[in-house]
């Protein structure tokens, strides 16, 4: 007890600290992350990338960290794009079943086919990877971009001014596709405001070392770099490596105009 005007108070005890992401998709949802999903979960920043080997679990642990966005931040839009509606569906149904673990009976927006609402006014709304299907979409306060390095640009170039008001996250995830598109460039652009999380096959403690030998001979060391050891690299029908071509072009030399 103190006093205010000589009159008693009760002594006012600090709020306690909102529980670290990765520890409350432990306690809350059963999901018990490695340490790089962890990394993944309690990141903060603005904009994050996710460069990871096949089957490491991008979709299972950024659907908890949608989760986790939802049902601790009131009233807030995660929006997830992906390639595909099946792709999309199947990331929302990961947190679906994430939601049932809070307890709550996950159910529909009423406005869009593949999405959740929670109690608290948040939704998770999922949409395939073409450009006329985000463009209704504002106020985003987390945009998860799936198997980024397999959506156009043009999709890419639609959905980022959705967190314009906002100043929402945007992590993109994917396994590489080859030396183009907008999440290469931003991977090997070195732009200081995007964190970089790679992790690959043989970093995963899931997948046995023995099956990733198996893959580097089935499918041969260019797919497997790919596949599994996080590399952007040329495509298999390409004559010369893209790094090749983009030494020999030149902006000094005037175009040749035949008549």
């Amino acid at each position: 007890m103190w006093k205010i005007d000589g009159k008693p108070r009760r002594e006012e005890k600090p709020a306690a600290p909102a529980v670290e992401a990765a520890e409350w998709v432990r306690q809350n949802l059963g999901f018990k992350p490695d340490a790089k999903q962890a990394r993944v979960l309690a990141s903060s920043v603005r904009r994050g990338l996710l460069n990871c080997t096949r089957q490491w679990g991008k979709s299972t642990v950024t659907a908890a960290k949608a989760v986790h966005q939802a049902q601790t931040q009131p009233n807030s839009l995660t929006l997830v794009v992906s390639p595909s509606a099946r792709q999309t569906g199947e990331f929302v149904r990961k947190a679906a079943e994430f939601v049932r673990r809070l307890k709550i009976k996950p159910v529909g927006d009423g406005d869009n086919a593949i999405s959740l609402q929670l109690t608290n006014g948040s939704r998770i709304v999922g949409v395939p990877g073409t450009e006329g299907t985000v463009r209704g979409f504002s106020a985003v306060s987390l945009l998860l971009v799936d198997e980024a390095a397999r959506v156009s640009d043009e999709m890419y170039k639609a959905i980022r001014p959705m967190l314009a008001v906002s100043s929402g996250a945007l992590w993109l995830m994917s396994t590489p596709f080859g030396k183009r598109g907008f999440f290469y460039e931003a991977w090997q652009g070195g732009d200081p405001e995007w964190e970089r999380i790679r992790v690959t096959g043989y970093e995963c403690g899931r997948i046995e070392r023995s099956f990733l030998e198996e893959e580097r001979k089935a499918m041969g060391e260019r797919w497997f770099r790919q596949e599994y050891m996080c590399e952007f690299v040329d495509e298999v029908s390409g004559v010369f490596g893209r790094d090749l071509v983009a030494r020999a072009m030149r902006e000094d030399v005037a175009p040749l105009i035949i008549p």
